[in-house]
């Protein structure tokens, strides 16, 4: 039989990129090309429409393959990663009984959180567990760390599975300066950590140096600067310790990171390339004993910044995109946050769809089978080099600045990063960033104060201090929460009714958006057919007794109508036009003030309206 040699597209003729450049233009009727299709990410650079294989031609990246170093590809040559779940319950017994059930569903990395750390709690919470097969992580207040890391070593010992132990203990120093503020990096940090060091030596797989770029993640940091920092901080910990006279490799092999995931798929995916490299790259000029120590071990835990308490299964859609984004990154571990975890501690569904989410990854969709299936791709591996720029930067501006843990301690970090959550809310507020059911599309009849049943989160060590500039660890969604949440306390729930008049196609979409643009608030939204005469559409809206009514219809009608109607309405009711036509000074100057359209902070122009309406 001849062998077949035809490829798919030899029918086709090539198509250049400026043959293409030029039937995009031309499609775009003389609108600009990079206005129109070039989008200007938060990280700060440009992303085109479409990426060729010229565009990565010269990239460095394609070089190796999983397993060699710079390990861009991944640290492993397989894809299996550890399916995590965190022990919430306090009692050791309780939370040891939970971690047993929990193993037995398919979780093969554990988290517990450790407030007594002596060997009477750690057996209580290993007691029955194969800690030869399952990965246990722990966190505690940074001062217990040393004596917890002693009782965990002497009870692996006990146990005779020391030498195949796999887990970390999330020792942080910087965990109360992050929350709290300048000034609360303790001076003994490197005394501390050798301690730390010398008390895990007989367990080879326990590591101990923390990277905890998740908080930096969980309170709006962009992804460039989670990485940069998380390159800083780590650096950091290698100088300290290695001038302290700490080997490297030794330093290296301690360290942990754990990182967040936001719902940016490609850019998440090309987040932990990039950083794999970079670190591989940071770990080489301390010359360790051999290439292993520049592997980067990475745990990611999915956002908890993007999540919301209006129309929370949403938050699903969100964490399975995220861990979606860590698997085929090629992370080794993953923990997906419970849907309910802005409003409860999350209860025994929420925390088993968290793990069938990643189940249904490995089990339909077989990622665990596949390494590094974005390798090779024209758009990752462009992202990946130009994410790897702006957080290598990020990370020589730190160094040069003194390194993380300098300005960590004098709350630049903290101030950096709180700009960029600040920015995000007005983002959110301007719908520049969309939350699905937040602050776009909302289910305006759901109410959720009556689920609400836990406050703010708490520092993981339990620990007070003094606010002097920590980060705001505020949620995306928090300022339109509260918005609906002031809505649903009020007496009466304002009325909007939308007034639609004249042209069909206009009156019906502009309808649909105020219709979504009052909804963020919670208020009841009347919609209509149509009106032939706005007097007729004011009667009906004051029958209905309407607090707000929408005026509907096209710009050039505007200047009619608009008038007509809030004339006939003489105050009985707030009067809005939806839109911002040509004519808008014109009825400004007759007395109508507020408009809505997509250019308005619908945050601040919501609150305006509630201050008016709620009693």
């Amino acid at each position: 039989m001849a062998e077949k040699t035809e490829k798919l597209f030899d029918q086709f003729e090539p198509v250049s990129y400026d043959t293409w450049r030029a039937k995009v233009e031309a499609d775009l009727k003389g609108a600009d090309f990079d206005k129109k299709l070039v989008w200007r990410t938060n990280e700060g650079f440009n992303v085109q429409p479409v990426y060729r294989l010229d565009d990565i031609k010269d990239l460095k990246t394609t070089d190796s393959l999983p397993g060699e170093f710079p390990y861009v590809r991944g640290t492993r040559t397989e894809n299996d990663w550890l399916t995590r779940q965190e022990i919430l319950e306090e009692d050791p017994k309780a939370a040891n009984a939970v971690a047993k059930d929990v193993l037995t569903k398919g979780v093969t990395s554990l988290g517990f959180k450790v407030s007594t750390p002596d060997y009477e709690t750690v057996a209580a919470l290993l007691d029955g567990i194969d800690t030869a097969k399952v990965e246990v992580n722990f966190s505690c207040c940074p001062k217990n760390a040393i004596e917890l890391a002693k009782a965990l070593v002497k009870y692996l010992e006990d146990n005779k599975t020391a030498d195949a132990f796999k887990g970390s203990i999330d020792y942080n120093p910087l965990r109360k300066a992050l929350r709290h503020g300048a000034g609360n990096v303790c001076d003994c940090v490197v005394e501390k950590a050798k301690e730390l060091l010398e008390a895990v030596k007989p367990v080879k797989g326990l590591r101990v140096l923390s990277v905890d770029s998740v908080t930096l993640a969980n309170a709006g940091a962009y992804i460039y600067q989670e990485l940069g920092y998380a390159l800083a901080w780590g650096a950091d910990w290698m100088t300290l310790l290695t001038e302290a006279g700490v080997d490297a490799t030794e330093v290296a092999c301690r360290i942990k990171f754990n990182m967040g995931v936001s719902s940016n798929f490609f850019m998440e995916i090309a987040k932990f390339r990039a950083a794999r490299m970079l670190w591989a790259q940071i770990v080489e000029q301390y010359q360790p004993k051999c290439n292993c120590a520049a592997k980067m071990l990475c745990h990611a835990e999915t956002s908890k910044f993007n999540q919301t308490i209006y129309d929370a299964h949403v938050n699903l859609l969100r964490s399975q995109t995220e861990t979606f984004s860590a698997a085929v990154a090629g992370v080794d571990s993953i923990t997906t946050t419970p849907f309910d975890v802005p409003y409860q501690t999350p209860d025994a569904f929420s925390e088993r769809i968290a793990r069938n989410q990643q189940f249904l990854l490995k089990e339909e969709s077989h990622l665990d089978k596949v390494i590094d299936p974005a390798g090779g791709s024209y758009y990752v591996e462009t992202l990946t080099v130009s994410i790897a720029k702006e957080a290598w930067k990020l990370f020589l501006a730190t160094v040069e600045e003194g390194g993380f843990f300098q300005l960590v301690n004098q709350g630049k970090v903290q101030a950096a990063v709180n700009a960029s959550c600040e920015k995000r809310h007005t983002d959110v507020a301007r719908r520049k960033e969309i939350l699905l059911g937040t602050n776009q599309y909302p289910n305006i009849n759901e109410k959720a104060a009556g689920k609400i049943a836990k406050g703010g989160e708490k520092c993981a060590c339990q620990c007070s201090a003094e606010d002097n500039g920590g980060l705001l660890m505020k949620r995306a969604a928090t300022d339109f929460e509260e918005l609906r949440l002031a809505t649903e306390a009020a007496t009466k729930r304002p009325k909007v009714f939308m007034l639609t008049i004249g042209n069909l196609a206009m009156r019906l979409a502009r309808a649909q958006f105020s219709t979504n643009f009052f909804g963020c608030a919670g208020y009841e939204i009347i919609d209509n057919l149509g009106f032939d005469t706005v007097e007729q559409g004011v009667d009906a809206a004051l029958a209905k007794e309407a607090d707000v009514i929408v005026l509907c219809s096209s710009d050039d009608e505007y200047a009619t109508l608009a008038p007509e109607a809030y004339k006939y309405l003489n105050g009985r009711a707030e009067f809005v036009v939806a839109g911002a036509p040509a004519c808008m000074e014109d009825l400004k100057a007759q007395g109508i003030n507020d408009f809505v359209h997509v250019r308005c902070n619908v945050l601040d122009t919501l609150k305006d309206f509630n201050n008016r309406l709620l009693k």
